[in-house]
């Protein structure tokens, strides 16, 4: 099958958009590790002097181009064509943290990497087209169809449950507390990053999308969006591993954004049913390829979801999202002194 000049431009701004946020989550890991130390209070317990470590800033303005990358993507291509990419990001981490972090990739790994490439070639060869969209108010009627009004309320109501029952009792020793609030926001960050992308798209082709207020309201949730998924993608990540982070958070964003995508802008419409086979099957080939990149990794997993031994650093994807989209562990840590391993007892991030 071709691909629309549309879709081509999604998956280069894409793919280009992996290779920032990739890179971003190792120098932000770095950065909070620091700030760790010289505070003594980690980012997962309420501390904040990450924001004066220049190390994480670099992290942020690298993920900030990738996520502006990948921002001007979903305003070309479907969610279903661009999110799934954002497995090429943990690549990228894995890499990079082999020889800048000196942690192994064994052949196990490799193979992941492999069955990542090979899913999302399956994925771009298979991607839907998109219905032309000539305004704004016409994602907000998809938006306010009754399908995806039920989807939202869902979300609502789980973030909620999440923030205020579940965070403070499990949040520092269960993963899927924070990762899943990450990826039920992340989601909507997405849909209303496609709205307001195509709205700004629209606009500069001459066609002013500013004059109506839904241009503005998708603004909004977006800004808020990414701050709650930013925010708990920190405590995240610099409470458990990296290694476990990244293909629980990976997973879980994806599969919620694509649902939301299917609801939202019927992206399976239209497509025959050998077609969609082909993107779920892609899609189960990334995913496994991710839980075989991170399985490879020479890290303790139990103590990972004991929060024992916690790594710094996020995204929107991240990833905005990334983001959707993120990295390793980083062995480093192990190599830290009485007193660093004394202030490990009271972080998780």
């Amino acid at each position: 099958m071709g691909m629309s000049q549309d879709n081509l431009r999604g998956f280069i701004l894409a793919f280009l958009s992996s290779g920032f946020i990739g890179a971003s989550f190792i120098i932000k890991k770095k950065g909070l590790r620091r700030a760790a130390a010289v505070s003594g209070v980690r980012a997962g317990y309420g501390g904040y002097a990450y924001l004066l470590e220049p190390l994480w800033w670099l992290g942020m303005v690298t993920m900030i181009v990738g996520e502006v990358a990948n921002f001007v993507a979903y305003a070309f291509a479907p969610a279903i064509l661009v999110t799934p990419l954002g497995a090429l990001s943990i690549i990228v981490s894995a890499v990079l943290a082999h020889f800048m972090l000196k942690e192994k990739l064994h052949q196990l790994g490799v193979l992941g990497c492999v069955m990542c490439i090979s899913g999302s070639v399956i994925i771009v060869i298979h991607a839907p087209q998109e219905s032309p969209i000539t305004s704004v108010q016409e994602i907000w009627a998809m938006a306010t169809q009754q399908a995806f009004l039920l989807y939202l309320g869902s979300v609502i109501v789980l973030v909620v449950l999440l923030i205020l029952y579940f965070a403070p009792r499990c949040g520092h020793t269960n993963v899927l507390v924070f990762t899943g609030i990450c990826s039920l926001m992340g989601s909507l960050s997405v849909m209303s990053v496609k709205a307001l992308g195509t709205a700004l798209k629209l606009t500069f082709e001459g066609k002013n999308q500013l004059v109506y207020l839904e241009t503005w309201f998708f603004m909004f949730i977006v800004a808020t969006c990414v701050i709650i998924q930013m925010n708990y993608l920190n405590k995240a990540l610099d409470t458990f591993n990296t290694a476990v982070v990244s293909p629980i958070y990976y997973v879980m964003f994806t599969s919620l954004t694509i649902i939301a995508s299917v609801i939202m802008f019927k992206d399976w419409d239209g497509q025959n049913t050998g077609s969609i086979i082909s993107e779920l099957c892609g899609f189960i080939a990334v995913l496994c390829g991710t839980i075989l990149l991170n399985s490879a990794k020479d890290s303790d997993r139990g103590s990972s979801f004991r929060g024992e031994h916690a790594p710094l650093s996020p995204t929107l994807s991240t990833g905005l999202f990334s983001g959707n989209r993120e990295t390793l562990k980083h062995d480093e840590e192990n190599e830290l002194s009485p007193d660093d391993i004394c202030l490990r007892k009271q972080e998780p991030y």
